[in-house]
């Protein structure tokens, strides 16, 4: 005769049996896939979105600062020209010229870093040297401009160099030389 397995305690808790996993449809799976796929691109065009501007605005800074020798080049031209009569054509030509390279500026969005009297801004100006402070500048102000900085839209072009208002700092007392009488003589010099 067969044998009997043994009657199930009732006390015992058995473990309950492991609900198998519902296998996943084609449907589901291709679902899954293309919300991480689409994840995954978006944050690729975004990524290229901002290298693209990085790239772009370093060019154009590079670009810019090639050009800033001939904007300052053709202000020293206008200050030359200022002494010619108003109708002469050079002085037209040189006018017509300044005209034109400040329109291309502006549409850069090219601004002038540092004027006299405004706050210094280590940030945008470099300081090249001090100079007394007075009642139309005030100490840590913008003395005098030694060269123009620029900025645009990306950034700093190139900062100010400034001479800024600041007052001297107090000179300390110096030292004088001991008179004849306050010498110190050597303690194995017996003296006279």
């Amino acid at each position: 005769m067969p044998e009997e397995p043994p009657p199930a305690v009732e006390d015992e808790e058995a473990p309950e049996p492991a609900v198998p996993a519902k296998p996943s449809s084609p449907a589901e799976d291709w679902e899954k896939r293309f919300t991480y796929l689409y994840a995954d691109f978006e944050n690729f065009r975004r990524r290229t979105d901002r290298d693209r501007v990085a790239v772009r605005q370093r060019t154009q800074a590079e670009l810019l600062k090639g050009v800033l020798p001939i904007v300052e080049a053709a202000e020293k031209a206008v200050e030359a020209v200022r002494a010619r009569p108003p109708k002469d054509p050079l002085r037209k030509g040189v006018e017509m010229l300044e005209k034109s390279i400040g329109s291309f500026l502006s549409e850069q969005g090219v601004e002038q870093v540092g004027t006299p009297g405004e706050s210094f801004r280590p940030e945008e100006h470099e300081a090249v040297a001090e100079a007394a402070p007075t009642e139309d500048v005030p100490e840590g102000h913008v003395a005098e401009v030694v060269q123009r900085g620029y900025r645009f839209p990306g950034g700093l072009l190139r900062p100010a160099k400034v001479v800024v208002a600041r007052r001297p700092a107090p000179t300390p007392p110096t030292p004088t030389a001991p008179s004849e009488a306050e010498e110190i003589s050597d303690p194995a010099d017996p003296g006279p």
